[in-house]
């Protein structure tokens, strides 16, 4: 089997899981492909590593020929986005390299891919349930890059699994993913000296541990249940909970107020966020995780609360 983003954080968690015990799980053999190497002593013994640029089409397929893949596990996305990366470097690698990899897939005759999607691209709106499950609409907002990205990368593999359903596919909608010395948008929230709430929202938020999430995907290699699934803990942490936790105060503002400050903010450059960047904080998808645990068979060993209070013990 292939992973492409192999060298990333969620990807290094992936091989490990499946390499655990000094055995793959059900696995001959495990490549994996991405724009960097890890350095030798960083290598896993028995592991294949190549370099794999997603957004060059002709990249995949000799791999995958090389190596006789038949499972690939796409992980290649761009979640925390450096300041100088462009919205056009961000869907070339979220959705070209999604589209290069399901083209790679269908022409070199792999047998099932696995693709970490996200909650994401549930969308950030005031109107969804309180509890978000599979069947619900895929809305993920336009202004937002990653949540955009990750609902067309849904909708393609979609029209793929109706016109080619011999690829199977295994999706998973993960939530806040939280891990040792794990940093993204998400925690930086959590590092303000007083936590960010906005008035009239309690903006709760499901976490995942990492290596939950790596048990899954590793779980799906082999596993003979496949289709959609949210990635969560069980239930969830409001953003008065979380600052509670943490020993710190909430600092509540006015949706309004909020959005005036960053758009001035952006204006000067003061700051990478436009106002849009209000709803991510106010209107968060709150995953349930029941088709996971009833249908997939697979329980968190850390519900929301847990993992972020092992995050918390990790800082």
């Amino acid at each position: 089997m292939l992973i492409t983003g192999g060298n990333g954080f969620l990807g290094r968690s992936v091989i490990e899981q499946l390499c655990g015990a000094g055995r793959f799980a059900g696995v001959e053999h495990v490549v994996s492909a991405d724009i960097r190497l890890p350095a030798d002593g960083d290598r896993i013994p028995n592991v294949s590593y190549e370099l794999c640029d997603v957004t060059d089409a002709a990249a995949l397929p000799p791999l995958l020929r090389m190596h006789r893949i038949t499972t690939v596990i796409h992980l290649a996305s761009i979640v925390n986005p450096g300041k100088q990366t462009t919205e056009a470097q961000e869907y070339a690698v979220d959705v070209t390299g999604s589209r290069n990899t399901i083209d790679a897939c269908l022409t070199e005759g792999v047998q099932r891919i696995i693709v970490s999607s996200s909650g994401a691209a549930y969308g950030y709106h005031a109107d969804n349930p309180e509890w978000l499950t599979e069947s619900d609409p895929l809305r993920g907002n336009d202004e937002f890059s990653y949540s955009k990205h990750k609902r067309l990368v849904e909708e393609m593999l979609a029209e793929c699994g109706e016109q080619h359903p011999e690829l199977e596919q295994s999706i998973f909608r993960i939530g806040t993913i939280l891990g040792e010395g794990l940093q993204n948008q998400i925690t930086a929230l959590f590092d303000a000296k007083r936590v960010l709430a906005i008035a009239g929202s309690d903006s709760p938020y499901v976490f995942i541990w990492h290596s939950d999430v790596a048990a899954v995907l590793a779980k799906a290699v082999t596993s003979p249940v496949t289709g959609i699934f949210n990635v969560a803990g069980t239930g969830a942490l409001t953003i008065q909970n979380i600052a509670a936790r943490m020993g710190k105060r909430n600092l509540t503002l006015p949706a309004w107020l909020l959005s005036a400050g960053l758009t001035v903010g952006h204006a000067l450059r003061l700051t990478p966020h436009t106002a849009a960047r209000v709803n991510f904080v106010r209107y968060r998808p709150v995953l349930s995780n029941a088709a996971l645990i009833e249908r997939f068979g697979y329980t968190p060993s850390k519900t929301s609360a847990e993992a972020f209070e092992a995050f918390r013990a990790s800082r």
